[in-house]
């Protein structure tokens, strides 16, 4: 079989997933455990012809696959992998390019270059600013925090790079206790403890509290690091930027902001005053397999300061080649040398929808999750539990109940939510209470489908608090 033909075969059981997404439910039709099993072989002694495996790999793999592209898949912030962006990631495979440095594959270095610039220029950050294409928030995360430790220890005399941190000045990090996971993932893998923090009080959308802030920046001496959010997991809330920042700065402070999917509030005129002040940060980190919709995995760490940014991550040694002036090695700026060249993706995703077409996608996602909180809100016992500012709603159903008959009718909808399969959406705690989250992150979400989503999830509610179920 040729290449060609093998392409294409693969090329079309793609084409055909995607093109049945309305014709499945939005579940995996295997668990973990059949999706093992359906797997489970011995050790292949001997070859097997490539059209085999790949009909096999498809009919294994499929029946224990999320419809998370699909247009009502809301179970967490994912974007839709829209097409353009798989098929430069498709010619990105076909390619094979190691992404490590700008003599192994110029292309690769070059795309990144220019993706870079055009990222800047659409979340309006500090045009010098540095780029690492990674493989999501959580390395982004992880790469500006690395610069940030590397940069605050050198101000007080001290080369984390070379000594590490044995013996250093102690390093204060500053927090919010509703912040995401992932990033006291990253101050744990930095050496810098998950624990080891000042959590700030937050309000009741996840903010950081301004006085509270306050306070704990004025005990701060020696080395610091604020770590600010732009878009709660939750609730989609942004810290207030034009406030916190200049009082971490007064302190000296490096200024990290999470932005996961909440910093493409930059790219929107309807929902820039939500991140107004973000770009006097120091660095950022957000997802492109998010808003911009590139398939996984596709992460930017941002540094306003490229010096610091390379001292953390270069990998240097006697058989790389070196940079020079003007030229722009992409393994300086991630934890990578070998690395898959996301730029192309990413390059494809911005040439394809321009800056007009992200604004657009961005307002419709926060557009159609309005929709569904308002329809929600209006039915008897429904409680939106957050202001509705960007993408995410959660939903507390039996608010008129008792809290704990409301937190049973909340996991009792979304299990019968999930069984129906119409829409996808999980569970999560917040304040104390059960809720539904709805991520609205996907380029085809528009009011029809939100529309669709509300009358699933009625009938859901209806159904399980025995109310008669009106068909919409």
């Amino acid at each position: 079989m040729s290449t060609k033909e093998l392409f294409s075969i693969a090329a079309a059981h793609a084409a055909r997933f995607r093109d049945a997404i309305d014709s499945r439910p939005h579940y995996p039709l295997l668990d973990y455990a059949a999706a093992v099993e359906a797997f489970c072989a011995p050790l292949p002694e001997l070859s097997s012809p490539m059209i085999d495996v790949l009909e096999e790999l498809v009919a294994r793999a499929e029946p224990g696959l999320h419809l998370m592209t699909g247009a009502r898949f809301f179970g967490w912030v994912i974007g839709g992998s829209h097409p353009m962006g798989v098929a430069a990631d498709v010619l990105t495979s076909a390619w094979g390019q190691n992404a490590g440095n700008h003599t192994a594959s110029p292309s690769a270095a070059a795309v990144e270059a220019v993706g870079a610039r055009w990222l800047l220029q659409l979340l309006d950050l500090p045009a010098g600013s540095s780029v690492g294409f990674v493989t999501g928030a959580t390395v982004a995360n992880f790469t500006c925090l690395a610069a940030a430790r590397g940069e605050v220890l050198l101000r007080a005399g001290w080369d984390a790079d070379a000594k590490g941190l044995f013996e250093a000045p102690p390093i204060t990090v500053l927090i919010g206790d509703d912040a995401h996971t992932t990033v006291f993932s990253a101050l744990q893998f930095l050496g810098l403890g998950h624990d080891r923090v000042l959590r700030i009080a937050t309000d009741d959308q996840g903010r950081i509290l301004p006085m509270a802030f306050e306070q704990a920046a004025a005990k701060v001496t020696g080395p610091c690091i604020a770590i600010l959010q732009a878009g709660q997991i939750n609730t989609g809330a942004c810290d207030d930027f034009g406030r916190l920042v200049p009082i971490a700065k007064s302190k000296d402070a490096w200024v990290h902001v999470d932005g996961a999917f909440g910093l493409w509030a930059q790219a929107s005129a309807l929902r820039r005053h939500l991140t107004a002040g973000v770009e006097e940060a120091d660095s950022w980190a957000t997802d492109g397999h998010k808003w911009l919709q590139t398939p996984y995995d596709c992460g930017y760490a941002i540094v306003r300061d490229e010096l610091a940014h390379r001292r953390a991550m270069t990998i240097a040694a006697s058989y790389l080649p070196l940079a020079s002036e003007g030229e722009r090695d992409p393994s300086h700026y991630v934890p990578e040398l070998s690395r898959r060249a996301r730029g192309f993706a990413t390059w494809a995703m911005i040439k394809h929808f321009g800056a007009s077409g992200i604004e657009a996608l961005v307002d419709q996602a926060c557009d159609a999750a309005t929709d569904i909180a308002l329809a929600l809100a209006a039915e008897p016992g429904i409680a939106i539990g957050n202001d509705v500012v960007l993408n995410q709603v959660i939903v507390r159903f039996g608010a008129d109940l008792p809290a704990n008959q409301g937190d049973d009718l909340t996991r009792r909808t979304i299990a019968a939510l999930q069984r129906e399969g119409v829409l996808f959406a999980g569970g999560a705690t917040w304040r104390g209470g059960q809720v539904m989250r709805l991520s609205v992150t996907n380029y085809q979400t528009n009011a029809a489908e939100a529309a669709k989503a509300v009358g699933a999830i009625l009938r859901a509610y209806r159904g399980e608090r025995r109310l008669p179920c009106e068909v919409r």
